[in-house]
């Protein structure tokens, strides 16, 4: 799988991230502070790895800042992407099957090492949810994105 990471700022925790997915098999591109003369803002470099997926030339992307709240509020304004902001195992997972998730945000504050781990552990797992009720969520997120949210 392809994946875009970004992040504003070039912590341990990023650079840990990068080699975990390389790791795991996925290629990587890299956006912001983790590549050279990138811009490295918050909202530029999030932007960039969720246009990445939108665009389908990234399968999916990791965006992260110091909270993670700014990375996935620029994510999400790409259309077509649904980024959720992951703290634990259980949302990673939760934000595969239930949201269809295609766009991690991460802290560089909270997420330790092992912590790291057992996110990407959930969220590679999750699969999307066949659930009539889950998958007409995902589709009114979709209609609200091109203006209109009637059923």
């Amino acid at each position: 799988m392809r994946i875009s990471v970004s992040s504003d700022m070039d912590e341990p925790v990023a650079q840990r991230l990068v080699t975990e997915l390389r790791e795991r098999g996925h290629e990587v591109v890299t956006r912001g502070a983790l590549r050279p003369g990138d811009d490295p803002q918050w909202a530029v470099c999030s932007e960039a790895a969720a246009r990445d997926v939108a665009a389908g030339t990234s399968d999916q992307a990791v965006v992260c800042c110091w909270t993670g709240t700014g990375a996935s509020l620029a994510a999400n304004k790409v259309p077509g992407v649904r980024a959720a902001l992951c703290t634990d195992a259980y949302t990673a997972d939760g934000a595969r099957r239930w949201n269809d998730a295609n766009v991690l945000a991460l802290s560089l504050r909270l997420t330790s090492e092992p912590l790291l781990k057992e996110i990407l552990d959930a969220w590679f797992a999750g699969a999307p949810s066949t659930d009539t009720d889950d998958r007409e969520n995902v589709a009114h997120i979709a209609r609200m994105e091109s203006g209109g949210s009637a059923r």
